[in-house]
């Protein structure tokens, strides 16, 4: 293993994401902020989600900004959790850097 392997970790997420495991989900992102630089989240593409997952996602985001450190989803959110940020109202005030993340995609003015 080179030195940037340890330096990155994927965080694999279950299929459910909700506040019935959060403390559990917390604990792993926990974990990986503790030990990497650089950390990537791993959604299922059609991962069942509420508002405490996506809370959870937006608390690791600032604490991995403060540390300096890299946090990036594989691949954007899918339709379900796409649906919770919608409803929640998350997408109609994401900035550039929101829609970069959660949907990777770029925003030119």
């Amino acid at each position: 293993m080179n030195m940037d392997n340890q330096l990155r970790d994927s965080v694999l997420f279950p299929d459910v994401l909700s506040i019935r495991n959060v403390s559990d989900l917390r604990a792993n992102i926990i974990s990986a902020l503790d030990s990497n630089e650089r950390i990537v989240f791993e959604i299922p593409a059609g991962a069942e989600a509420d508002l405490s997952f996506v809370q959870l996602v937006e608390s690791a985001r600032r604490q991995a900004k403060a540390l300096g450190k890299s946090l990036t989803l594989s691949s954007p959110v899918g339709e379900r959790l796409l649906k919770v940020l919608e409803r929640a109202g998350f997408v109609e005030a994401f900035t550039a850097e929101d829609a970069k993340f959660w949907l990777h995609k770029e925003v030119t003015a």
